[in-house]
């Protein structure tokens, strides 16, 4: 009974009679091997592009509860498990990214993440440098002030002191609507509510979430009926990855059809009133 060729012994190996003694079934054998291990590595190459892109890496400034925060040494908060849900439904996992608020948009112009979740408002002015999800979240801009304060109503803000976060809506919105408004502007959001809470500042114009949040532990201060603003929260994606920002809208239409959204908002905001 003749010998059964052995599909990867090297050809021309003095150990193998039957290719040694027949060039042209060496040749063959030869091409054989080459296209094999040419299938191989092809097959690899996809498996890895898939890899990459299964990280989603996104950029937050985690000083703004309940959207984002830090406790226990952990990011929590509604924009952070609004997040780690649309990436469970993508099938992707997430990098996140601490930056500070101002430089969130910059972080995807430079391409550094794919996405920015930081209770940021769908703006035209932000339009022009990066691509926005679907609206997540209703919020606008309100005033945070003390009870026994001046400020009762939106008509006194004019001549006052009122802290605002750099880079936020806050600040271009104040600038131009209330322009004898004495802004103090501050890198981080904690800054901005302690300036009222001591003193310095009359006001603090914000988000409606945190501010809610905030006034609910500070019995001092609450947040004016009348909003500035009413705007949507939206998740800010790179202008190059539309594919990105098709499979987030199609992630957070699925998380709102099966529930997953509502339950969030209840966790983070009606359960809190």
């Amino acid at each position: 009974m003749g010998r059964i060729i052995p599909e990867f012994e090297p050809a021309g190996s003095v150990q193998n009679p039957v290719l040694a003694s027949d060039p042209s079934l060496q040749g063959r054998f030869m091409n054989l091997r080459r296209s094999v291990l040419l299938a191989a590595a092809s097959a690899l190459l996809p498996v890895a592009a898939v890899r990459a892109e299964e990280v989603l890496r996104v950029v937050t400034d985690a000083t703004f509860p309940p959207m984002e925060f830090v406790k226990d040494g952990k990011r929590t908060g509604f924009d952070i498990e609004l997040t780690e849900a649309l990436a469970a439904a993508m099938g992707r996992r997430i990098e996140w990214i601490d930056v500070d608020f101002k430089g969130l948009i910059e972080s995807l112009v430079t391409k550094r993440a794919d996405l920015a979740m930081s209770a940021i408002y769908i703006t035209d002015e932000r339009k022009k440098l990066v691509d926005f999800s679907d609206s997540y979240f209703a919020g606008g801009l309100v005033v945070l002030t003390a009870k026994s304060g001046p400020i009762k109503s939106l008509k006194d803000l004019a001549g006052k002191r009122v802290s605002v976060q750099i880079g936020t809506r806050s600040v271009g919105f104040l600038r131009d609507n209330y322009p004898k408004i004495e802004r103090i502007e501050v890198e981080k959001n904690q800054e901005m509510f302690n300036l009222v809470e001591i003193g310095r500042a009359d006001a603090a114009v914000t988000g409606k979430p945190a501010a809610m949040i905030y006034a609910q532990a500070k019995p001092s201060l609450h947040v004016l009926a009348e909003q500035l603003t009413i705007e949507n929260y939206g998740i800010a994606v790179r202008k190059d990855a539309p594919g990105i920002r098709e499979a987030v809208n199609a992630a957070l239409k699925k998380i709102k059809a099966d529930g997953t959204h509502d339950k969030l908002v209840q966790k983070w905001f009606e359960a809190a009133k």
